[in-house]
């Protein structure tokens, strides 16, 4: 695929919004939000040096929307084209991760496969991650690797645009008037950047290091006391589940209008104390504990025995926004600690 060199941002990304919305990371003091692009604004446009404060999947995935009417059926309504910019590589991953879950062919969720068939992705390197940042312990990068459609690198003097798919290459052809070869010093610095902050990953992450597989550790302390103890500071805001890019649980409630039923389709949260009752009011994990262990255990054990890939991409949202100071990094860690004094035990045992 094509790379070339942007010496200035705002003409690629006008050049986008005349053909589709485009959305853009707008700094909002401590974080980025995202909001819609207006070419005509005279405002700056710059590349967030760290993930949106907001998950990706609202984008594909709405808070709340409707499923169905009765008695008439409801069609998928058309959707237009619409452009993101600034994704990370934990949010490409984590739209992964929802396509194996809502566009399984069995399972297939038609409101999802129209928003993802238009929405086009343009990625940017992560510069200056955030201390909660994890991403590097579960294989991801600060960098995106695929599932892209163009990403765009900062460097000096302009920007070094890459294109992941045909319609990115499509992109560039047809506005090749704004781009440049991108030479040897630009891609040599770009791999430095992303060199830089691995390494600054990896220093931030340096006691997060594990004795197994992630989904060992977790399965090895399904029944430990840790989530129990961990469970006492969380005030259920559920927070953890809402920010999280790849988290998907919804329910389904019906409303009455005036000449027909509609069915709503909302975000939930494994969090929530209802969330596993049922009928005649039983519920199987109305304690705070084993509801957390539950996360942990989808995260980290149910989702990869299913789909082959760890539910989790490390961008640490939840532990930003987390109001229990229940900290994911804190519970592996503490888990590793058990599994590695367990295994120690039975070495002992079996000499």
């Amino acid at each position: 695929m094509r790379i070339v060199f942007l010496s200035d941002l705002k003409p690629l990304l006008s050049a986008i919004a005349a053909q589709m919305d485009l959305y853009i990371p707008k700094n909002a003091g401590t974080h980025y939000v995202y909001d819609r692009y207006d070419p005509s604004a005279d405002v700056p446009v710059e590349v967030n040096h760290i993930r949106v404060c907001t998950p990706s999947k609202e984008f594909l995935f709405p808070l709340r929307e409707l499923a169905a009417v009765f008695p008439e059926p409801l069609e998928p309504k058309e959707i237009e084209p619409f452009a993101v910019f600034g994704l990370k590589d934990c949010d490409l991953r984590s739209i992964e991760i929802l396509d194996k879950v809502f566009a399984e062919k069995e399972f297939e969720d038609p409101f999802y496969v129209k928003r993802r068939e238009k929405m086009f992705i343009i990625s940017s390197d992560c510069s200056d991650p955030a201390d909660s940042c994890f991403c590097n312990v579960l294989n991801g990068r600060p960098f995106a690797q695929s599932g892209f459609d163009l990403n765009v690198s900062k460097v000096k003097g302009g920007f070094v645009v890459e294109a992941g798919s045909l319609k990115g290459e499509e992109l560039l052809k047809t506005n090749s008037e704004l781009f440049s070869k991108a030479g040897d010093d630009v891609l040599a610095e770009r791999q430095a950047q992303r060199a830089e902050t691995q390494k600054q990953l990896e220093q931030n992450n340096a006691d997060l290091k594990f004795d197994a597989p992630v989904n060992e550790i977790v399965e090895n302390g399904q029944d430990s006391d840790i989530f129990d103890q961990e469970a006492t500071t969380c005030v259920e805001c559920q927070a953890c589940t809402r920010v999280c890019p790849t988290c998907h649980c919804f329910y389904l409630y019906d409303t009455k209008k005036d000449d027909y039923f509609s069915k709503m389709k909302m975000w939930d949260s494994c969090m929530r104390i209802a969330y596993a009752e049922v009928a005649g009011g039983a519920n199987p994990r109305k304690i705070l504990g084993d509801r957390l262990r539950h996360r942990f255990m989808h995260k980290f054990s149910y989702f990869l025995e299913r789909y082959g890939v760890d539910m989790c991409v490390g961008c640490g949202r939840c532990v930003d926004a987390e109001a229990g100071d229940v900290d994911i990094r804190a519970v592996l860690k503490k888990l590793n600690e058990e599994f590695e004094r367990e295994g120690k035990n039975k070495a002992k045992v079996g000499k």
